[in-house]
């Protein structure tokens, strides 16, 4: 099992993920041109998808879906909510191989096992991921705003896992957003903060990650520094597990023993 992304930010986001011969992408927030170029950097093709599954319906996470899967032919997944939202717009669903997933239940991408998990964000019908093949778990968990008790428990025992480090609260609060901006970035159905990613990381199993990769970083209220600093007071032990991932070119694959 492996991972690896194609850029995590506000200006697109898409995490390739595969075990053994079934490649999956998580989101496709670049335009068709984009997505595919950003593909050829690792060898492959949209051919080469057996599926996209999308979170939710802001357009860094969709831009591209839809063209992509009208053109070549890849099956999108995604709950019924943000199939909704996307209705009739260009990023839009229709004439596509649509499936539905709801949260809690689990299904099958050829020999991946998938599992939607509900996330507060302000979305129509927002969720993450957490995938399963053999005995090995990786967890991508962005965009939700705070942390719930069924987030704690869905991700707490992962041997990979790409964690949401939005925002600095002290660089948000004097940075040039607007307040109303501000304030639903740093809100319950915003973000989740370096801090709040690091208290996440307090109830899980930390020990067990082979890696951990701080993702969605805002090039306006955050850096890698600060993200990392808060990170490792997390994770005292074995540091040298944990990157960010880039706007520009995400990360490389990672592999998952």
């Amino acid at each position: 099992m492996r991972l690896a992304s194609l850029g995590s930010g506000s200006k697109g986001n898409g995490t390739l993920v595969r075990a053994g011969d079934t490649l999956v992408l998580v989101d496709c927030g670049f335009t068709l041109r984009e997505t595919v170029r950003r593909l050829a950097l690792f060898g492959l093709a949209p051919e080469d998808l057996a599926a996209v599954l999308i979170t939710h319906e802001h357009g860094d996470h969709v831009r591209g879906a839809g063209a992509l899967a009208r053109k070549h032919g890849v099956p999108l997944y995604s709950t019924f909510g943000t199939a909704r939202a996307v209705t009739g717009k260009p990023a839009g669903f229709q004439n596509t191989l649509w499936r539905e997933v709801r949260p809690g239940r689990t299904f099958q991408v050829q020999g991946l096992t998938v599992t939607p998990v509900t996330v507060p964000h302000d979305a129509r019908e927002p969720c993450q991921y957490r995938f399963s093949w053999g005995d090995r778990e990786l967890g991508v968990l962005t965009d939700l705003g705070s942390l719930t008790p069924h987030v704690v428990e869905c991700y707490r025992e992962c041997d990979a896992l790409v964690l949401e480090c939005n925002h600095d609260p002290e660089l948000l609060a004097n940075g040039p957003y607007p307040a109303s901006l501000k304030r639903r970035v740093g809100g319950n159905f915003g973000h989740l903060s370096n801090e709040q990613a690091a208290t996440l990381l307090g109830h899980c199993n930390v020990d067990r990650l082979q890696h951990l990769v701080l993702s969605h970083l805002s090039e306006q209220n955050n850096t890698p520094e600060h993200a990392l600093a808060q990170i490792h007071r997390a994770v005292a032990r074995g540091q040298e597990r944990i990157r960010v991932a880039g706007q520009n070119h995400g990360f490389d694959w990672l592999d998952i023993h």
